[in-house]
């Protein structure tokens, strides 16, 4: 297996983007990321990450699509599904068409746009992420599945409501210096504890808002990428792991068994453990998966997450920075898009391309995970920063 570097990167802003379709908003990311450090790549596969352009744009087929608007009609093209993990398992599939030698170059784009129609739509689209017989047909919409998963926490490890607040803080402080961030305010603990409930005893600053936008990168064999120029970064594992769709088949429902075995296939991979890691983009859909991603992860004991970031160590300055762009909470959570935006910004940090104040001092080694429904897929990344 050839090894593979990512060569460009491109993205849009996180906003509500009323005013342009879905293919825009791909085809300017990917032609952001073609163009990235002029060296432009002509790539012989096109993977697109998206959950929900059937559903909310009434657009499939969104491969051929994109590739006709990028101007790269012929171009093998075709999308990747993997609920809010579209992202990562699209990047999962064109690091492995090029690590086997299928092909010299791929370029992978994360699109999602889910303001096009009303929040109810969007809600009941994004439950499809969900067990449809056992779970949403009773009535339980995403926030309340992962709700309950919050509550169960609490119960189990004697947590309050208002501990969980470190997390989305750390999130919005990084957001605020992220320029294609959705979210550029900080709050305090009384506002966390004041805002709007959503499914008890999840809050409005517990939750990653929906929101439009693409990501996208440009892989090829690390030998060509050496030949192209000299600022790269390489992929050194990208591992899957899955679970039970529905809570009730998990043998632990607060524990992501998914995460798990993603992270150790990756840094196993990767011939590395976890203090090689410098920061972590983790899938912080709500408080309750910081908490459960980083336990799963093996970065913390079980139960003691919480206690961890009251430290200071998940902080931009701390020992292991999380969301060091704003993660899902700050910059905004395009479902499909989600999993290449970490990819990017982790990208950022490593070629020190990162915002000033966000910039992490030598980081060398980034993991990015991309998390689909409540657990069931999970896709972890580990990339390294050459020289």
């Amino acid at each position: 297996m050839n090894k593979v570097a990512i060569v460009g990167t491109g993205q849009t802003p996180v906003r509500e983007h009323w005013e342009l379709p879905i293919r825009h908003l791909a085809v300017e990311a990917l032609l952001n990321a073609l163009n990235d450090n002029n060296h432009a790549v002509t790539p012989q596969s096109i993977y697109v990450g998206n959950m929900l352009s059937g559903a909310l744009s009434e657009q499939e087929h969104l491969g051929a699509l994109i590739a006709d608007y990028a101007a790269l009609e012929g171009t093998e093209a075709v999308k990747v599904e993997a609920a809010c993990a579209s992202g990562g398992a699209a990047f999962r599939q064109a690091v492995y068409a090029v690590a086997s030698g299928t092909v010299d170059s791929a370029a992978i784009v994360g699109v999602e746009k889910l303001t096009e129609m009303s929040g109810k739509n969007s809600s009941s689209a994004l439950a499809t992420a969900a067990d449809a017989d056992y779970e949403t047909s009773l009535g339980l919409s995403f926030v309340a599945i992962n709700a309950l998963i919050m509550r169960r926490y609490m119960y189990e490890y004697g947590y309050e409501k208002e501990d969980f607040a470190y997390f989305p803080a750390i999130a919005h402080n990084n957001a605020q210096q992220n320029p294609n961030a959705m979210f550029h305010f900080a709050f305090d603990k009384e506002q966390y504890r004041k805002s709007k409930m959503i499914a008890d005893p999840i809050n409005l600053l517990d939750s990653s808002p929906i929101a439009d936008g693409a990501a996208a990168a440009i892989v090829v064999p690390l030998e060509k990428a050496r030949k192209m120029t000299n600022k790269y970064v390489t992929v050194e594992a990208c591992e899957v792991g899955t679970d039970t769709l529905a809570l009730d088949n998990r043998k632990n429902p607060i524990y992501l068994k998914a995460v798990e075995r993603s992270t150790l296939k990756a840094i196993n991979t990767a011939g590395m453990n976890h203090k090689n890691i410098d920061f972590f983009e983790l899938h912080d859909a709500f408080s309750i998966i910081t908490s459960l991603s980083l336990e799963a992860s093996g970065f913390c004991r079980i139960g003691e997450a919480i206690k961890e970031v009251q430290t200071g160590r998940f902080n931009i300055d701390g020992q292991l920075p999380i969301t060091t762009h704003g993660g899902l909470k700050g910059r905004g959570h395009p479902v499909g898009a989600t999993g290449m935006y970490q990819i990017v910004e982790a990208v950022q940090q490593l070629m020190e391309t990162a915002p000033s104040a966000l910039q992490l001092d030598d980081a060398s080694v980034g993991m990015a995970q991309n998390i689909g429904g409540s657990g069931a897929t999970v896709i972890t990344t580990l990339l390294k920063r050459t020289g």
